[in-house]
């Protein structure tokens, strides 16, 4: 595959090359803000207050199901008054136990691993919430435990229902009291998202359109993406995984201040400099940089200097800076501007952003 600017362009293009849909995907993340509210009160989510707050919140899922996790994490905060912990696995911690909540997420509501660490969860006499399809396995071992379920109506590729899945977690916390969200909240993300949609919208020229643009700076280089805060950091690590999934494209994730202990020293390394007269394309770093608007002053000087130190070895910068007060808000908006990049930069190399043929070849391996 060639990288070919024009063809973000092309309108004929953009519709022909994705197939599955994935721009109208993205575009409906203001809606799925919406649904997944309405369905999470009508699930009675919003209602948790009337139980013993839990020792510790334990998020399972896998893919988009575990960055719901992160974001929830990331928008309760450090200063949140128990854990909240995303676990990526079929087997819960050695340490949750009946005074733990677990909240089990699945967009298709049949992962194994969740539905093992569910399961387990149930055996373990833990509180639990989840949230995925109707008429699901899922659902039956939620309702069989006469446990909340919350049931999203989600469609396509796991990835493009991020929000159908994280904002019911958002709501379960703010009814324990560990982050304040209400109704207006969640119209105000969703009127970010919106936003995002209009000026990415695949009809606004590269010129003026933040997701082509980034696609553009993008292409033909190695980003190496860094988040300076909780919120950034969660970005960070959907942006890297859109990268791989839509675009098929490495990305380098790290988080400050850690990667400015290590990661930095490729700044001096064989990816930073590229020979202007040589035919060999995508060996440029990038450093992606995501900024908050909330950030320790000596998280943001390190930033400052990173930046600073990356222009002094002619090493390619790109900074993105989170909007809104909420932390929910600022998480949007980066997670938005990246799911259009991510698909524009597929399109421009002329590859489908919908299907994943690897992971899918992976999984029929496993299963034999």
């Amino acid at each position: 595959m060639t990288w070919e600017p024009e063809r973000l362009d092309d309108q004929e293009h953009l519709t022909e090359g994705d197939p599955g849909g994935m721009l109208v995907a993205v575009a409906a993340s203001a809606a799925q803000v919406r649904i997944a509210y309405r369905a999470s009160v009508e699930a009675g989510v919003d209602r948790l207050t009337s139980r013993v707050r839990p020792r510790a919140v334990v998020v399972v899922g896998m893919g988009a199901s575990g960055i719901a996790g992160d974001v929830l994490a990331a928008v309760c905060g450090n200063g949140a008054p128990l854990p909240v912990v995303t676990v990526r696995s079929h087997q819960l911690p050695g340490w949750v136990g009946a005074t733990d909540l677990v909240i089990a997420v699945s967009c298709s509501g049949h992962t194994e691993e969740t539905l093992s660490a569910a399961l387990e969860a149930v055996r373990r006499g833990c509180s639990l919430i989840a949230v995925g399809r109707a008429d699901s396995p899922l659902e039956s071992i939620a309702r069989q435990a006469s446990a909340v379920y919350v049931a999203v109506p989600a469609t396509g590729q796991p990835r493009a229902n991020v929000w159908l899945l994280t904002i019911p977690l958002i709501v379960s916390a703010a009814a324990l009291g560990l982050t304040k969200a209400d109704e207006e909240l969640y119209e105000r993300v969703a009127a970010t998202l919106e936003d995002v949609a209009h000026r990415c919208r695949p009809s606004s020229e590269s010129f003026v359109n933040p997701g082509k643009t980034l696609a553009t700076e993008l292409a033909e280089s190695v980003p190496m993406i860094w988040g300076s805060s909780p919120v950034t950091a969660v970005a960070g690590y959907r942006l890297a995984c859109q990268l791989n999934a839509n675009a098929k494209y490495p990305a380098i994730l790290g988080e400050l201040p850690e990667a400015g202990h290590n990661q930095v020293a490729a700044f001096d390394g064989p990816l930073a400099k590229r020979d202007i007269f040589a035919d060999a394309a995508g060996h440029t770093l990038r450093l992606v940089m995501l900024r908050d608007v909330e950030e320790d002053p000596r998280v943001a000087r390190r930033r400052e200097a990173s930046v600073r130190l990356a222009h002094d070895r002619d090493v390619p910068v790109t900074e993105l800076s989170a909007e809104g007060s909420h932390p929910l808000e600022r998480v949007a908006s980066l997670i938005g501007l990246g799911d259009y990049a991510t698909t524009y930069l597929a399109l421009g190399y002329g590859g489908d952003p919908t299907p994943v043929s690897a992971i899918t070849e992976l999984k029929a391996r496993i299963s034999q």
